[in-house]
């Protein structure tokens, strides 16, 4: 899988022979994929398809493309701003893999985090626990639920490229779909804020009546796993790191490690993957002469049980939220919500699907 995830990131951002005959081979089935979205898309603006109402007021966080925009981060940032102002939100998402429930319990202790491939029945579930509004993780495209409010994240890393529908690329659906969003975000990673500004200049051009903000997203301090220990990011400069990741975009991972001055190793898996036994024994043979083994928060969920005592320790870093323009828009999406969930409950007491 690892493999395979290097070999489309090739196909998609590559720009040698050999990628672009793969993509131009690969052009007649993101022809039909494209087709098919827009027919799908064409069917739920007509009403043809229809959505139903879910059990509490919801937002959703998603993005138009195959992983790496940072929507646990900022599914997480949003459910705690909530929380902050009285809510009782919870996440609902569908889960590929036990990461990332996992990595939003963490993240948010205090919020309950419900999985459910059914976004409807996971809000039911979510008002009957006590919630009183919802954070959809991923629903940018589950039309079937009727959200309040739809935010989108776009990679200032990514956006600077054409927009290729799957297999040729990465994109769900086009662009063009940014002007469905309630909100757009620019999440910035290893992009400088000059190239956060022209993403914002671009999804300005592309969805000019979509109101938009960009987001840092930093790495924290490293934590060691399994351990109440923690050290400054300072630590890395001069250190030989092994860096491991099995995110959506592992390359900004590296980048945001690399800028803190280590000598750099990396060990990329495909997004999701569940790390075995044997993928430890091989990482642990790679730490011979390695100061320290870095991974996402999202792989030391994964890793940590199945790490070694004698091998070097494990340690992890989560992104940092930090708003750099546009908090404006993000505070009236927040009491948007809060609107929505006061006269939710005060008039007709929780929704029931339809």
């Amino acid at each position: 899988m690892a493999d395979l995830a290097r070999v489309a990131a090739r196909v998609w951002y590559g720009r040698d022979v050999a990628s672009a005959v793969t993509r131009a081979l690969l052009s007649p089935v993101a022809l039909l994929y494209g087709a098919g979205a827009r027919a799908r898309r064409a069917l739920y603006d007509a009403r043809v398809l229809g959505s139903q109402a879910l059990a509490l007021p919801a937002v959703s966080v998603g993005n138009v493309t195959v992983g790496g925009t940072g929507k646990t981060p900022v599914s997480s940032w949003l459910a705690e701003r909530l929380r902050e102002r009285g809510a009782r939100p919870a996440i609902v998402l569908r889960g590929y893999g036990d990461d990332e429930p996992l990595v939003h319990r963490l993240l948010t202790p205090d919020v309950d985090v419900i999985v459910d491939a059914d976004r409807v029945r996971g809000v039911a579930e979510a008002a009957r626990r006590g919630a009183d509004v919802a954070v959809l993780d991923d629903a940018f495209q589950h039309r079937r639920a009727r959200r309040d409010a739809d935010v989108v994240l776009v990679s200032a890393e990514r956006l600077g490229g054409p927009a290729r529908v799957l297999p040729a690329g990465p994109y769900r659906e086009p662009l063009s779909s940014l002007r469905r969003a309630a909100v757009i975000v620019v999440t910035r990673k290893s992009a400088s804020r000059e190239e956060g500004a022209a993403a914002m200049r671009r999804v300005h051009e592309i969805a000019p009546n979509v109101p938009a903000t960009i987001v840092a997203l930093g790495l924290d301090e490293l934590r060691r796993v399994g351990r109440d220990e923690s050290v400054p990011l300072a630590r890395l400069a001069g250190a030989h790191v092994l860096a491991v990741s099995a995110i959506g975009e592992p390359d900004a991972f590296f980048a945001q490690v690399a800028a803190h001055g280590p000598r750099l190793a990396i060990a990329a898996f495909a997004d999701h993957h569940a790390f075995t036994r044997a993928d430890v024994e091989g990482l642990v043979r790679r730490t011979a002469g390695v100061d320290r083994v870095v991974c996402t928060l999202k792989d030391a969920v994964k890793l940590g049980p199945l790490w070694p005592d004698p091998a070097p320790p494990l340690w992890y870093v989560s992104q940092r939220v930090t708003v750099e323009a546009g908090g404006d828009v993000l505070d009236h999406l927040i009491a948007r919500l809060l609107d929505a969930r006061a006269h939710s409950t005060e008039q007709t007491g929780p929704r029931r699907p339809s």
